[in-house]
């Protein structure tokens, strides 16, 4: 646990109840009460996340169980949470992903659902990728494989298949999709090497890779693999240069 970060959003929550006195009750009941930041992010997503299938209080408790399980969720969450801070411009609070951010809160519906699937909890998993589907409009299937520091800026329209793998550092924009080329089975999405950047409706097919340091222009098609460091653009995207 990052003690500090937790302290930060903390202070930071006090200074919005401060700043917004109407919006003290939910504040304090969705962060500002917990204990926690695994406690505050189950919380904010069960209140949201509720439906006739599983109520809010239902969904809390049940998350926070699984986040507590699985070791490395709350450090991804943290790294998380710290790349948004660090990477989007628009970004000035830690809080701000948490309480408002559909990306993060869908990667974070996400980590719940991976932990599920990872230990054969197949419907519960699948269960709760539809609900961050219909609420956040961020599609991931709960069997790929996610780092943390990751950055999905809007996430609107973000589709990542089930055999893809991303590490850390990468960010990807609105209406990117992660996807297979049919009904091919086994290893079929792509795979997103550490600090690519793939920027809004591009769409990255088939079981490549996009390299480290990479970047995909916006609209871009990809349908073979980006060397590290390299540019590309198009229909179907081609080499532009160095992304240095």
């Amino acid at each position: 646990m990052d003690r500090e970060l937790w302290k930060t959003i903390k202070k930071e929550i006090k200074l919005r109840e401060d700043a917004e006195p109407s919006l003290g009750p939910f504040l304090h009941s969705l962060i500002s009460s917990q204990t926690d930041l695994l406690a505050a992010v189950a919380s904010i997503l069960s209140s949201k996340l509720h439906s006739d299938a599983l109520s809010a209080n239902d969904i809390k408790r049940f998350i926070l169980e699984v986040y507590r399980e699985c070791d490395h969720i709350e450090t991804s969450l943290e790294e998380d949470l710290a790349f948004f801070k660090e990477n989007d411009p628009a970004c000035d609070y830690l809080s701000t992903p948490l309480l408002f951010y559909k990306g993060f809160l869908g990667l974070a519906t996400y980590r719940a659902a991976n932990c599920l699937w990872k230990n054969e909890r197949h419907t519960m998993a699948l269960f709760f990728q539809n609900r961050a589907s219909e609420v956040f409009g961020i599609d991931i299937h709960p069997a790929a494989n996610i780092a943390g520091a990751v950055m999905m800026d809007h996430a609107t329209g973000i589709v990542i298949g089930q055999t893809c793998n991303i590490e850390s550092e990468v960010s990807i924009f609105q209406g990117v999709t992660l996807g297979g080329t049919g009904s091919d089975s086994g290893k079929r999405h792509p795979d997103v090497k550490r600090g690519a950047t793939i920027y809004a409706s591009s769409t990255i097919l088939g079981n490549i890779e996009i390299g480290a340091g990479s970047t995909v222009a916006a609209g871009s098609l990809v349908l073979k693999s980006v060397k590290p460091g390299i540019t590309v653009a198009g229909i179907p995207a081609k080499e532009l240069g160095n992304s240095n």
